[in-house]
Protein backbone atom coordinates (compact mmCIF):
# COMPACT_ATOMS: atom_id res chain seq x y z
CA UNK A 1 0.00 0.00 0.00
CA UNK A 2 1.08 3.83 -0.34
CA UNK A 3 3.20 4.78 2.37
CA UNK A 4 1.26 8.71 2.16
CA UNK A 5 -1.12 10.78 1.83
CA UNK A 6 -1.25 12.87 -1.27
CA UNK A 7 -1.78 16.87 -0.99
CA UNK A 8 -4.02 16.57 -3.60
CA UNK A 9 -7.03 13.30 -4.08
CA UNK A 10 -6.60 12.72 -7.27
CA UNK A 11 -3.07 13.97 -7.95
CA UNK A 12 -2.78 15.31 -11.64
CA UNK A 13 0.69 15.10 -13.38
CA UNK A 14 1.43 16.07 -17.04
CA UNK A 15 4.32 15.03 -18.59
CA UNK A 16 4.81 16.91 -21.23
CA UNK A 17 7.83 17.47 -24.42
CA UNK A 18 8.12 16.65 -27.87
CA UNK A 19 7.43 13.16 -29.89
CA UNK A 20 10.40 11.06 -29.93
CA UNK A 21 11.83 11.93 -26.17
CA UNK A 22 9.66 9.38 -24.57
CA UNK A 23 6.97 10.96 -22.66
CA UNK A 24 4.90 8.06 -22.92
CA UNK A 25 7.41 5.73 -21.87
CA UNK A 26 8.18 8.19 -19.29
CA UNK A 27 4.72 8.26 -18.00
CA UNK A 28 3.82 4.68 -18.19
CA UNK A 29 7.02 3.92 -16.11
CA UNK A 30 6.40 6.64 -13.32
CA UNK A 31 2.48 4.98 -13.44
CA UNK A 32 4.31 1.72 -12.86
CA UNK A 33 6.11 2.94 -9.83
CA UNK A 34 3.17 4.46 -8.92
CA UNK A 35 0.40 1.02 -8.81
CA UNK A 36 3.36 -0.70 -6.95
CA UNK A 37 3.01 2.12 -3.82
CA UNK A 38 -0.29 1.29 -3.86
CA UNK A 39 -1.72 4.31 -5.55
CA UNK A 40 -4.49 4.16 -8.04
CA UNK A 41 -3.10 5.39 -11.91
CA UNK A 42 -5.03 6.63 -14.90
CA UNK A 43 -2.94 7.62 -17.47
CA UNK A 44 -3.95 9.31 -20.72
CA UNK A 45 -2.52 10.69 -23.92
CA UNK A 46 -2.46 13.79 -26.05
CA UNK A 47 -0.38 13.70 -29.44
CA UNK A 48 -0.19 17.27 -31.46
CA UNK A 49 1.45 16.12 -34.38
CA UNK A 50 1.97 12.38 -35.13
CA UNK A 51 5.42 13.18 -36.26
CA UNK A 52 8.58 13.23 -34.72
CA UNK A 53 8.95 16.69 -32.75
CA UNK A 54 4.83 17.41 -32.61
CA UNK A 55 3.89 17.94 -29.17
CA UNK A 56 2.80 14.66 -26.63
CA UNK A 57 1.51 15.34 -23.37
CA UNK A 58 0.64 12.75 -21.31
CA UNK A 59 -1.41 13.31 -18.35
CA UNK A 60 -1.67 11.37 -15.26
CA UNK A 61 -4.26 11.01 -12.38
CA UNK A 62 -3.54 9.30 -9.22
CA UNK A 63 -5.54 8.40 -6.29
CA UNK A 64 -5.24 6.68 -3.02
CA UNK A 65 -8.84 5.67 -3.47
CA UNK A 66 -10.30 5.29 -6.62
CA UNK A 67 -9.80 5.37 -10.72
CA UNK A 68 -10.41 8.48 -12.64
CA UNK A 69 -11.47 9.97 -15.96
CA UNK A 70 -7.96 10.05 -17.37
CA UNK A 71 -8.13 13.75 -19.13
CA UNK A 72 -7.41 16.36 -16.32
CA UNK A 73 -9.55 19.56 -16.31
CA UNK A 74 -8.16 22.98 -17.38
CA UNK A 75 -6.27 24.58 -14.12
CA UNK A 76 -5.75 21.59 -12.22
CA UNK A 77 -2.50 20.20 -13.49
CA UNK A 78 -0.56 19.78 -10.02
CA UNK A 79 3.02 19.05 -11.80
CA UNK A 80 4.24 19.16 -15.03
CA UNK A 81 7.75 17.53 -16.11
CA UNK A 82 8.78 19.16 -19.10
CA UNK A 83 11.34 17.12 -21.16
CA UNK A 84 11.57 20.08 -23.43
CA UNK A 85 11.17 23.55 -21.92
CA UNK A 86 8.65 25.58 -24.19
CA UNK A 87 6.27 23.03 -24.05
CA UNK A 88 6.20 23.22 -20.33
CA UNK A 89 5.07 27.08 -21.08
CA UNK A 90 2.42 25.48 -23.42
CA UNK A 91 0.69 23.04 -20.56
CA UNK A 92 1.10 25.74 -17.86
CA UNK A 93 -0.99 28.43 -19.88
CA UNK A 94 -3.68 25.87 -20.00
CA UNK A 95 -3.26 23.22 -16.94
CA UNK A 96 -1.30 25.42 -14.34
CA UNK A 97 -2.86 27.06 -11.76
CA UNK A 98 -1.31 29.02 -8.65
CA UNK A 99 -0.42 25.48 -6.58
CA UNK A 100 1.51 23.84 -9.90
CA UNK A 101 4.64 22.67 -9.46
CA UNK A 102 7.53 22.26 -11.86
CA UNK A 103 10.46 20.42 -13.33
CA UNK A 104 11.47 20.99 -16.19
CA UNK A 105 14.64 20.03 -18.59
CA UNK A 106 16.96 23.06 -19.98
CA UNK A 107 17.22 21.29 -23.10
CA UNK A 108 15.51 22.55 -26.53
CA UNK A 109 14.24 20.87 -29.06
CA UNK A 110 13.82 22.91 -31.70
CA UNK A 111 11.21 22.61 -34.43
CA UNK A 112 11.16 22.96 -37.97
CA UNK A 113 10.24 26.57 -37.97
CA UNK A 114 12.78 27.40 -35.80
CA UNK A 115 15.36 25.77 -37.49
CA UNK A 116 14.05 27.48 -40.76
CA UNK A 117 14.11 30.91 -39.21
CA UNK A 118 10.26 31.71 -39.74
CA UNK A 119 9.94 30.89 -35.86
CA UNK A 120 12.16 32.26 -32.51
CA UNK A 121 12.40 29.79 -29.87
CA UNK A 122 12.06 31.83 -26.63
CA UNK A 123 15.20 32.34 -24.17
CA UNK A 124 15.92 30.43 -21.62
CA UNK A 125 15.90 33.76 -19.11
CA UNK A 126 12.00 33.76 -20.98
CA UNK A 127 11.27 30.52 -20.27
CA UNK A 128 12.04 30.63 -16.69
CA UNK A 129 10.59 33.59 -16.09
CA UNK A 130 7.13 32.92 -17.64
CA UNK A 131 7.45 28.97 -16.22
CA UNK A 132 7.45 31.14 -12.68
CA UNK A 133 5.11 32.93 -13.00
CA UNK A 134 2.50 30.17 -14.23
CA UNK A 135 3.71 28.00 -10.99
CA UNK A 136 4.36 27.88 -7.46
CA UNK A 137 7.80 26.46 -7.66
CA UNK A 138 9.94 25.69 -11.05
CA UNK A 139 13.21 23.58 -11.03
CA UNK A 140 14.87 23.51 -13.64
CA UNK A 141 17.82 20.72 -14.57
CA UNK A 142 20.02 19.78 -16.82
CA UNK A 143 19.01 16.80 -17.14
CA UNK A 144 20.37 15.83 -20.14
CA UNK A 145 23.43 16.41 -18.94
CA UNK A 146 23.30 14.41 -16.23
CA UNK A 147 22.15 11.31 -18.00
CA UNK A 148 25.23 12.02 -20.09
CA UNK A 149 27.26 11.73 -16.80
CA UNK A 150 25.49 8.12 -16.93
CA UNK A 151 27.00 7.16 -19.72
CA UNK A 152 24.43 6.94 -22.47
CA UNK A 153 23.28 9.11 -24.73
CA UNK A 154 20.07 7.50 -25.02
CA UNK A 155 19.12 8.18 -21.54
CA UNK A 156 20.09 11.43 -22.30
CA UNK A 157 16.98 11.61 -25.28
CA UNK A 158 20.25 12.57 -27.77
CA UNK A 159 19.96 10.06 -30.15
CA UNK A 160 17.28 11.16 -33.06
CA UNK A 161 17.01 8.04 -34.17
CA UNK A 162 16.05 6.09 -30.56
CA UNK A 163 12.39 6.06 -30.16
CA UNK A 164 12.42 4.54 -27.16
CA UNK A 165 14.76 7.35 -25.20
CA UNK A 166 14.43 7.39 -21.38
CA UNK A 167 13.30 10.74 -20.19
CA UNK A 168 15.67 12.43 -18.77
CA UNK A 169 13.56 14.60 -15.98
CA UNK A 170 12.30 11.06 -14.83
CA UNK A 171 15.78 9.20 -14.59
CA UNK A 172 16.32 11.98 -11.63
CA UNK A 173 13.17 11.68 -10.17
CA UNK A 174 14.16 8.35 -7.67
CA UNK A 175 11.31 8.38 -5.91
CA UNK A 176 7.36 10.20 -6.03
CA UNK A 177 7.66 10.00 -2.41
CA UNK A 178 9.76 12.54 -2.08
CA UNK A 179 8.61 14.93 -4.31
CA UNK A 180 6.16 17.83 -2.87
CA UNK A 181 2.93 15.83 -3.36
CA UNK A 182 2.79 13.81 -0.49
CA UNK A 183 2.09 15.21 3.21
Amino acid sequence: MNNGTLSKDPYNVIITGVGGQGNVTASRMLGSMLVRQGYFVTIGETFGASQRGGSVTSGMRVSSSSIWSPQIPEGHGDLVVALEPSEAIKVLSKHGNENSKVICNTRPIYSVGVISGELKYPGAGEIEKAVGELSSLSIFVNATEQAMKLGSPILAGTRPSSRMSCPPCVVNVARFDELPIVT
